[in-house]
């Protein structure tokens, strides 16, 4: 049997960073834009805060599409470079973990000729109980 359940371990982005190109979970949190067409004029500066996960890579140099560069950032699959909290940024990452690896196994990327057979494997694979 093979064990597809994980643990995450968050680390708070204020004490430590991850290494450069490392795809890393990140907690963000900031403020969606308000709408004007539901929120009061005192509210529509603020908009609607949130806090959520998403898939990213950690970059301790990126440059965006508009060519302006970015140190120690969080880089979304969107090219949205987030700050870690408590730098100026709109959207801050509070946190990150690893990503977990594939299922039935013990990489995060498979490419080519392996794709399949490890596609078959995590398909024939069983949880522990």
């Amino acid at each position: 049997m093979t064990n597809l359940n994980t643990v995450v371990t968050w680390v708070d982005g204020r004490e430590r960073l991850p290494g450069s190109g490392t795809p890393v979970a990140a907690a963000i949190t900031g403020r969606y834009p308000a709408d004007s067409a539901t929120e009061s004029v005192a509210d529509t500066a603020l908009g609607e805060e949130f806090w959520l996960v998403r898939p990213t890579v950690f970059m301790t140099l990126h440059w965006s599409e508009d060519e302006a560069e970015h140190r120690d950032c969080i880089v979304d699959s969107d090219g949205v470079v987030r700050l870690p909290h408590g730098l100026a940024s709109a959207e801050t990452v509070t946190h990150w973990a690893e990503l977990p690896t594939l299922p039935g196994g013990t990489t995060h990327l498979v490419l080519g000729k392996g794709v399949q057979s490890a596609l078959q494997h995590a398909r024939d694979a069983r949880p522990r109980t």
